[in-house]
């Protein structure tokens, strides 16, 4: 005979308590989650200040910095989103950023700023060291200056991956700005010698604790790239790493080799690619299969002999690691252009979209 769940318990046998499957033993999971203080997110009217917030202490909220003047601002955290307002003569740094990052009537300041979408407004005199993953925008500023953002320490790997971010999307030089000046330019790139440490001030050891901060391109974890508009001569070369598990540390590796040479990297794009797409940029369906396995990395670079160069310095590599791992890299000047060209071109629509 079929019994009952809700049969009547015997007499003296244990009595079932009824509980909720979806309540766990210390409650509900939305019931334990920690207490937000909005105002802990928050610094403003700061002045002639060292400020420093740690990594953990942010992790990922939304964060406000506005009428602050001549102070020191470090967020070395990962953020959702942050709005800078109305602030003079400021050193900031805002770690990497799940969304974007808006800076609003601010004047004689310096950032280091790492994020998907940047945007600034009625902006003056203005230095930036940036990792932007897509086109960043101006409007109604003047005299902002862009560079590479070239900086390391410690937990800033996992803020990236936790804001979602790649440390090969970096589009710090290909400004858009919205009001342009007439037979003048609102913006301008920084000197190729320009050194972080030269700009941007460190906090005390006493206020950084145990962290640990480097600020030479060579031990960046951002790659440092020198833009779009930069040229040696009129050879490129694009190099793609498929995922193969090690396609970073191959594409790092190559990297590092190169920088020993007399070639310059100007662009790098970690995105994901459809079979249409990839016929496109290398004119075969042969890597059809391997796009499928997950992101592609995307290196280009400019030299006299860059493209001899990247085939060698491939070849050494996998010989040396014994990570055999696919990696296409161009072999005639001629096409190299316009496979740099789709291939990045096809990146900023994906990234944008985002």
């Amino acid at each position: 005979m079929m019994g009952c769940l809700c049969a009547k318990a015997k007499s003296g046998s244990k009595k079932i308590k009824a509980t909720d499957s979806k309540r766990g033993p210390n409650g509900y999971s939305w019931e334990n989650k920690e207490e937000v203080n909005p105002k802990d997110f928050i610094i403003e009217n700061a002045k002639d200040e060292t400020i420093v917030r740690l990594p953990g202490s942010v992790k990922g909220q939304q964060f406000i910095i506005q009428n602050c003047e001549n102070s020191n601002i470090y967020i070395y955290d990962h953020i959702n989103m942050i709005t800078v307002d109305d602030c003079n003569g400021c050193n900031v740094f805002i770690g990497p950023t799940k969304g974007s990052v808006f800076l609003r009537d601010c004047a004689e300041c310096r950032f280091l700023i790492v994020c998907q979408q940047f945007r600034a407004r009625d902006c003056k005199m203005v230095d930036i060291f940036l990792c932007c993953a897509t086109q960043p925008i101006i409007e109604s500023c003047n005299d902002m200056r862009f560079g590479c953002f070239c900086y390391n320490y410690g937990p800033l790997e996992d803020q990236f991956k936790n804001a979602c971010l790649s440390i090969f999307n970096n589009n710090w030089s290909n400004i858009h700005d919205f009001t342009p000046a007439e037979g003048e330019r609102n913006w301008s790139l920084l000197p190729k010698d320009a050194r972080i440490e030269d700009f941007f001030p460190l906090p005390s050891p006493e206020k950084l604790g145990d962290l640990q901060i480097m600020t030479d391109p060579q031990s960046s974890l951002v790659p440092q790239t020198h833009g779009c508009l930069q040229r040696l001569s009129m050879q490129y070369c694009l190099v793609v790493f498929f995922a193969d598990g090690h396609a970073q540390n191959r594409a790092l590796a190559l990297i590092k080799e190169l920088e020993q040479t007399d070639n310059i990297l100007l662009r790098t794009k970690e995105i994901l690619l459809e079979e249409e797409a990839s016929e496109r940029i290398f004119g075969t369906n042969a890597y059809n299969k391997i796009v499928k396995r997950g992101p592609v990395i995307g290196l280009e670079y400019n030299g006299k002999d860059c493209i001899n160069m990247c085939l060698e310095t491939a070849k050494n590599i996998a010989t040396s690691t014994g990570c055999t791992g696919l990696v296409y890299v161009s072999t005639c000047p001629k096409t190299a252009r316009k496979q740099i060209e789709s291939f990045f071109s096809h990146a900023d629509v994906q990234l944008s979209s985002q």
